[in-house]
């Protein structure tokens, strides 16, 4: 099973929604460099689940456990290995559905793959539990990128029908970047997101779920940043970002839109602004040719709507090779976005950093 990538630094995942503990290994992470643990926490607290009314009710501490790779705060050279115990699980709750599979929950091709030893509780190794040890790893690797004056921010773009006001493509400005990410509720309009939270709270009134796009901007980074053909910036954080559950699609710059423009519209005309070459628009996203090109790196992740819902629905028994149904109960998110924000940060800040390095 594939639950690492990088190159440079390689991450890798390890553990279930339900099992003793989930966690993740740094390794390459270059020494000497000192680790704010108090702004990884922060960091952290962002995805943690039972934070609101509108996520799920999970309650998890999240709180890492240092294994190794850390001496009196400072990174040695060493593997860095991180431990977060589960504490809160009702595995229970899963019980009806070891044969029964979910729609749109990777339960069947799992339960292929696997013989039927997948374990299901939560969602297993499939879960998004597994990106609380992903945000730790990318809480790490954001600070080393600020010392090297790369900055990464995220926000809701729109749940549901409700949109939020972009990232300005061309002259975006750090205080922007990261306005979003110190607010409950990441966006840039604040009117805006408590739309959001009604659109949320009543698909969950409804035992429904709504999907959202969330909106990643990085600035800082070199010209050149990168390589051609199939090993982009592009490909590599496109790989990493569909690692994160409930991905559905990734478009930059323009994105899907530069398909209805002529090339006279789509094109960034290049001006001088002083000795440093600058495009006037940023339709490209910060990168042509798989490599970056100074301006600020933007793209958008669509996320479907959470799969776990409490409708009744339609299914198959595995074992008696016959049609069923099934009600999913439990605690589960209504919306995802507002966590997943967070996560799509920590995974760009590391295949940046990887790509630094």
């Amino acid at each position: 099973m594939s639950s690492d990538f990088g190159k440079n630094v390689k991450i890798s995942l390890f553990g279930q929604s339900h099992s003793k503990a989930i966690g993740v290994v740094l390794d390459g992470l270059p020494a000497g460099e000192k680790i704010d643990m108090e702004k990884v926490l922060d960091f952290m607290a962002r995805r943690r689940p039972g934070g609101s009314d509108y996520v799920t009710q999970r309650r998890e501490a999240d709180k890492p456990v240092i294994l190794s790779g850390l001496v009196e705060g400072v990174t040695c050279g060493a593997p860095l290995a991180v431990m977060i115990e589960n504490t809160d699980t009702r595995s229970q709750d899963y019980d009806n559905l070891r044969y029964v599979p979910r729609p749109s929950h990777a339960d069947y091709p799992a339960f292929v793959k696997h013989g039927g030893f997948n374990d299901i509780r939560g969602g297993g190794h499939f879960s998004g539990r597994l990106t609380a040890p992903l945000c730790f790893a990318g809480a790490v690797c954001k600070q080393i990128l600020e010392r090297r004056g790369v900055s990464v921010g995220v926000h809701v773009a729109s749940i549901a029908s409700i949109k939020d006001s972009p990232f300005d493509p061309v002259n975006l400005k750090k205080e922007d970047l990261l306005s979003a990410g110190q607010k409950a509720f990441p966006t840039n309009d604040d009117k805006a997101g408590r739309e959001m939270v009604n659109q949320i709270k009543a698909a969950a009134k409804d035992r429904d779920s709504v999907g959202g796009i969330v909106e990643c901007g990085a600035i800082g980074l070199p010209v050149g940043l990168g390589a051609p053909m199939f090993d982009g910036v592009e490909n590599r954080l496109t790989s990493a970002i569909f690692g994160i559950p409930a991905v559905r699609g990734v478009e930059f710059g323009a994105g899907f839109e530069a398909a209805a423009m002529r090339g006279s519209e789509h094109n960034d005309p290049y001006y001088f602004e002083g000795d440093k070459v600058k495009s006037f628009t940023n339709n490209h996203g910060g990168i042509l040719g798989g490599m970056t090109t100074g301006m600020p790196l933007i793209f958008r992740v669509a996320f479907k709507p959470t799969s776990s819902i409490g409708k009744e629905q339609k299914s198959v028994d595995l074992i008696k090779k016959e049609d069923s149904k099934l009600k999913i109960v439990g605690r589960h998110d209504p919306c995802i976005v507002p966590r997943a924000a967070v996560v799509v940060e920590a995974v760009t800040a590391a295949v940046l950093l990887d790509w630094l390095l």
